[in-house]
This record gives structure tokens, C-alpha cells and sequence, in this order.
């Protein structure tokens, strides 16, 4: 999928249907974050950036609509998407659901740009309180350990988003 990219800042407009051209709404770029943490700030501010640089982002508060079913459709969106962006925060390790999308990203061979967002890789950990099967577990802990091991993006909310977005236009 990576060769699929175009050189320039944006990515191919078959990059999209190539992905799996069954889903009806693909989308250029996943965001994958915790809500609670990033959805006001980082998440939301790099759907928007993404949004003005004329690529389409998919970020379950802005791209899901009432009556859409969760799983399902985030499901879809990260099978059709060109690249995933992992907004990697201090508490993302204690959300299943970003953990089971960090999976199905990594599953499916998915080019994944981390951002340390206020947290060191080093930080991230799965904290595994025996309410999800071991293999499911260990999944997890696969694909947390490959996204760790990836070159990503430093953040740090104090220093502002601009060069963050700079940076992030560079690696798209």
C-alpha cells in the first residue's frame, strides 16, 4: 500500500479505491486516538488540517452519524483507508476500542504514523486485567509494540500545532 502513494503532499486518488473497493466512503487518513485525551485538541485540530489540505479524514466524531454501528463502520473505514495517524496520549493504553483500531491498522498492513502525544513510547503499556481473552491480548500487544518501533512525531501540546503540522505534511 505505501508504494501506492503519490510523492507529493497529497496521497493518489486510487490510493483510495485500491484500499478495498467495496467500502463506499474510503478515506485518505485514519485518526486513531483516545477522546477522551486528543478529540478536542490534536484529534480534532489534525482532521481539520487534513480537511483544509483537501484529504479526507476519518475521525468518529466528525465522520460517524446517527445510527451508524460503531465497530462496523470504523471497522471499514480503517480496511479502506491509505494511512493511519496514531495519536498516541498518557492514558491511550487503557482504551480497548484504540487499541482494537491500532490492531486492525497494524493487521491489515497499514502505513501508521505515530504521534507521541505528551507520552514516550517507552510509557505505552498494556495493562491486561484478565476481561479480555489472552489471544486477543496479545494482539494488542503486538501491534503496540510494531507502533512503537515505528518512526513517528514527537508532541508536546505546550510548544502549539504548527510544527507538528509541518512535520506531518512532510511524512504524508
Amino acid at each position: 500500500m505505501q508504494r501506492l502513494l503519490a510523492p507529493s503532499s497529497k496521497l493518489a486518488y486510487t490510493t483510495r479505491y485500491i484500499a478495498n473497493p467495496t467500502y463506499p466512503n474510503p478515506c485518505d487518513i485514519f485518526i486513531n486516538h483516545r477522546g477522551i485525551d486528543t478529540k478536542k485538541t490534536i484529534s480534532g485540530l489534525l482532521y481539520d488540517h487534513f480537511t483544509r489540505q483537501r484529504l479526507t479524514a476519518f475521525l468518529d466524531s466528525k465522520s460517524l452519524k446517527p445510527g451508524d454501528r460503531l465497530f462496523v463502520e470504523i471497522d471499514m473505514a480503517i480496511k479502506a483507508c491509505g494511512v493511519g495517524i496514531a495519536v498516541f496520549s498518557p492514558r491511550y493504553c487503557d482504551s480497548y476500542f484504540c487499541l482494537h483500531e491500532l490492531t486492525l491498522l497494524m493487521e491489515n498492513k497499514k502505513r501508521v504514523i505515530p504521534i507521541f502525544c505528551n507520552v514516550k513510547p517507552s510509557e505505552l503499556c498494556i495493562k491486561d486485567d484478565r476481561t479480555r481473552p489472552a489471544a486477543e491480548i496479545r494482539r494488542f500487544q503486538l501491534a503496540l509494540e510494531e507502533a512503537k518501533y515505528t518512526v513517528g512525531l514527537t508532541f508536546d501540546t505546550s510548544n502549539g500545532y504548527a510544527l507538528l503540522f509541518s512535520r506531518i505534511n512532510i511524512h504524508l
